[in-house]
């Protein structure tokens, strides 16, 4: 047995060794990946520059744009470089460690922004009154600093196990990122800690994250039906419609990654279900709240008609 843990590396399997599905691929990708920079790139610019958005419900979505952005950039680069090779496809151990540390950053960070921002909704809807003064800016900091500092302790959790652990020569991942289930299945021995991990930090940290989701639902949904006139009811809905579709796209994704049955487990059902929570679903964010926010539209428009002037 070979100790392949440094100086040496991975080759990654990728989603296709077919020349014309390659470049398929890769222009898809790569459509897909300018639409997630331009897309949460706006979305940050115009809670930036527009004062009518500077509340905390926009300060949590510009976080949101930012680990959306970080998210993408760890895992899609990587792979449009792939795409293009015609050969097999290596990356440096150290590399895939760094990529695996990101995505679950990124990830960790992505669903305990969403129950911040489940909360802010919370507040907003359930003690309008209280808003200003429990929703203040340091608090927002906080909050916000949290959800960065969740992350930066789930991927530690996991990463450090990682480290020790050891791959036989010619190590191959069949996957087209260093997401650790796949690099585990490639490893040769010593797994048991990290797998052990991996299941105990998902569990605690995606509970919980979900909990304080679904509590916060649970209380905005129960606060709107007790109010009288349809037109109240819809304008209260509204202003978390958007958080809801993504919080949902997110979860069912997440729930069917982790529940599916062995019988079912393929590399391709795997690598699509990859490609949603860490692909499209930071493209089809800001293009939800762009859509379903009448806010976000009208301060893009009032942009846009100051640079027609100028």
């Amino acid at each position: 047995m070979e100790n392949q843990t440094s100086g040496t590396e991975f080759v990654l399997l990728g989603l296709t060794r077919d020349p014309l599905l390659q470049s398929l691929l890769f222009t898809v990708f790569l459509i897909i990946y300018l639409i997630i920079l331009l897309g949460n790139t706006v979305i940050m610019m115009v809670i930036r520059t527009d004062l009518h958005l500077h509340s905390p419900m926009y300060f949590f979505l510009f976080h949101l744009a930012l680990v959306d952005i970080c998210y993408a950039t760890t895992v899609v680069p990587k792979m449009l470089v792939n795409l293009l090779v015609k050969g097999s496809i290596t990356i440096a151990v150290n590399a895939c460690m760094t990529q695996m540390f990101f995505i679950f950053l990124s990830a960790g960070c992505e669903v305990f922004m969403l129950s911040v921002m489940a909360y802010d909704r919370y507040v907003a809807i359930c003690n309008p009154l209280k808003y200003q003064e429990a929703m203040s800016k340091h608090f927002c900091y906080r909050l916000v600093g949290s959800a960065w500092a969740m992350g930066l302790l789930y991927s530690v959790l996991n990463t450090i196990p990682v480290l020790n652990i050891q791959f036989c020569g010619h190590t191959e991942i069949k996957h087209f990122s260093c997401e650790l289930p796949p690099l585990l299945s490639a490893a040769c021995s010593g797994t048991f800690l990290s797998k052990l991990i991996l299941l105990f930090s998902a569990v605690i940290f995606g509970s919980s994250s979900f909990l304080l989701t679904l509590v916060s639902y649970i209380y905005i949904i129960a606060t709107v039906l007790k109010i009288q006139s349809a037109e109240g009811r819809h304008k209260a809905f509204s202003t978390c419609s958007s958080h809801f579709i993504v919080v949902g796209l997110l979860y069912v994704t997440a729930l069917l990654q982790y529940t599916k049955p062995k019988s079912v487990s393929s590399i391709i059902l795997d690598q699509v279900l990859s490609t949603q929570y860490s692909i499209l679903t930071p493209m089809l964010n800001p293009i939800i709240y762009s859509l379903k926010n009448k806010d976000v539209k009208t301060a893009l428009s009032r942009i846009l008609k100051k640079l027609q002037f100028v």
